[in-house]
């Protein structure tokens, strides 16, 4: 596919089919082809891993339409809507209203079923306005003791209902009132020993103002959702 020095270079799916190990070893080799030929790839994929790690760009879509272009750092850290968020990586997704407004940078908000939270100001809210919250798992701290208050902006209790353990991290899903919350604890900075919450443990889930997002839009056909209102 090279040997005619193409300007632009599609791989559409190209290691689908591959265990993961040598689909892991094959992207850097990939890479690597890249920056030797200098020639534009389209790299197709539905491996949202994959695109984050070997793209400069990364254009999500939805039913035949882009719903964001940019950066992989960029379309992760602030996706502008409900399915760039599950679609690349997971969320935690909250629903709430405006409460108060703290300044230029944050506003309180009443998150349905949950109580107040602080918000980062991103986009442009006001009192009365509805909100959509995602909280990426690994943004969410998960203690047995409730922390101080100068510490963290938010906190909410809740109860562990799953704990999975992967090796170099562990899953903890927290029912919080009406939700089923996840949050990724790296063990480099969470010790997993007897301390650690388990399973039927009461724990405090703690995260900073500027760590969630706010979404332009909710729409009910997006899907991978981790966390909604439940019924």
């Amino acid at each position: 596919a090279l040997a005619n020095k193409p300007r632009v270079l599609l791989l559409d799916e190209p290691l689908a089919a591959l265990d993961l190990k040598l689909r892991q070893r094959l992207l850097v080799e990939l890479d690597a082809i890249h920056d030797e030929v200098g020639i534009t790839f389209v790299y197709v994929t539905h491996d949202q891993g994959e695109a984050m790690s070997i793209s400069d760009t990364i254009a999500v879509m939805n039913k035949g339409r882009i719903e964001q272009i940019g950066k992989p750092a960029e379309i992760y850290e602030t996706p502008r809507t409900s399915f760039v968020a599950a679609f690349i990586g997971d969320t935690n997704f909250l629903e709430g209203r405006v409460t108060e407004s703290l300044g230029e940078r944050f506003s309180r908000a009443e998150i349905d079923g949950l109580g107040q939270v602080m918000i980062d100001n991103d986009k442009p809210v006001r009192p009365g306005d509805r909100i959509h919250l995602s909280l990426r798992p690994e943004k969410l701290i998960v203690s047995r003791e409730k922390p101080a208050s100068a510490e963290w902006e938010n906190s909410l209790p809740g109860k562990v209902e799953d704990v999975i353990y992967f090796g170099s991290h562990t899953t903890y899903w927290v029912r919080c009132g009406e939700y089923r919350i996840c949050a990724v604890q790296q063990h480099r900075t969470f010790q997993l020993d007897e301390t650690a919450p388990s399973w039927g443990d009461e724990v405090w889930l703690h995260w900073h103002a500027n760590d969630g997002f706010l979404l332009e839009q909710y729409r009910e056909e997006d899907e991978n959702l981790l966390t909604l209102p439940e019924d």
